[in-house]
């Protein structure tokens, strides 16, 4: 019988092998994604900007990619509960987040949450939604003067819908009821549709949004929009004043988009979803689309993206501890 001797020599030799094995099979995986559908999670109901935005992106993917990409819309908690969905899926390439703004000030308005910063990654940057402050056409007041008077006068001050506890309408409303120096609710609602029931039925005064599901009810004069709560006036509608041009210099805020990924997602396809999505932001139709739905075309990349984002984290930071704000 012949003597088989096992060397160490041997013994590196099989793991090499099996180690070179293993990654030629992850590579050509990594190289075949997407080999099935993809989910794209979306933390607002149907019907707003994200949602919108979203959906448009998705059907180009499928289109680019030739494979299915769904979107789910996860509502609820200020957008926490998408955050958590995508954080504890696992990291095959097949569950990406389209994340919004309240992000970055969970933690701040919540404290200690049921997911960490270092369980998601960021991809690619998308857009920007500039917030307009509006009324219904039925409100006993025309002007942002006017509605600050009116909340004033009312022993509860004024009541403000968002689509969100600690969604960027949430926090503008604050700045603006503190700025204003007037007392104020604000009520989240599951996304946009909601908010805009509740100001048609006048049961409250205002909200902040972006413009995409707004602009139908401005067109057909069911609202009146006060002002934008953008540094400069927006190209989207420049009519309206900003916020700062009518004293309120620290009303300030914006929706924004982008997507992010289970932190353990390969690199190879987040770098692969990252090109998709700066492919079709430059290209014109998409961008057209998505300019057409009142939003700002901001491609960036997964650094770029996280550096917004941590930069996006200690801005709000700060204003929500300075103003004592708590998300409920």
């Amino acid at each position: 019988m012949a003597r088989f001797e096992v060397t160490r020599r041997t013994v590196l030799g099989t793991i090499a092998a099996s180690v070179a094995a293993s990654s030629s099979f992850t590579a050509r995986a990594e190289d075949a994604w997407p080999s099935r559908m993809v989910r794209l999670i979306s933390p607002y109901g149907p019907g707003g900007s994200n949602d919108i935005s979203l959906r448009l992106l998705a059907e180009e993917f499928g289109r680019s990619l030739r494979q299915q990409f769904i979107v789910e819309n996860k509502p609820g908690a200020g957008t926490r509960i998408a955050n958590d969905l995508v954080a504890h899926a696992p990291g095959d390439g097949y569950t990406f987040l389209y994340v919004a703004a309240p992000y970055a000030t969970a933690e701040a308005l919540f404290g200690k949450l049921t997911y960490e910063r270092k369980d998601l990654q960021p991809v690619a940057m998308v857009v920007v939604a500039p917030l307009f402050l509006i009324i219904s056409a039925d409100a006993p007041f025309k002007t942002l003067p006017a509605l600050i008077a009116y909340g004033k006068a009312k022993p509860d001050g004024l009541t403000f819908a968002s689509p969100g506890a600690g969604s960027q309408p949430h926090l503008a409303g604050e700045l603006l009821f503190r700025d204003a120096g007037v007392k104020g609710l604000n009520i989240p609602f599951r996304g946009d549709a909601a908010s805009y029931t509740e100001l048609l039925a006048g049961r409250v005064d205002a909200t902040l949004t972006a413009l995409p599901t707004a602009l139908p009810y401005i067109q057909s004069g069911k609202f009146t929009v006060l002002g934008v709560a953008s540094p400069e006036r927006s190209a989207l509608y420049p009519q309206a004043p900003t916020l700062r041009e009518q004293g309120f210099p620290n009303v300030a805020a914006a929706g924004w988009y982008g997507f992010m990924a289970p932190a353990t997602t390969p690199r190879a396809v987040v770098d692969k979803l990252q090109a998709e999505v700066l492919r079709a932001l430059a290209e014109p139709p998409i961008k057209d689309k998505l300019t057409a739905q009142g939003l700002e075309v901001r491609p960036g990349s997964a650094a770029e993206f996280g550096e917004f984002i941590d930069n996006e984290t200690q801005k709000w930071t700060k204003l929500i501890r300075d103003a004592g704000l708590k998300g409920e």
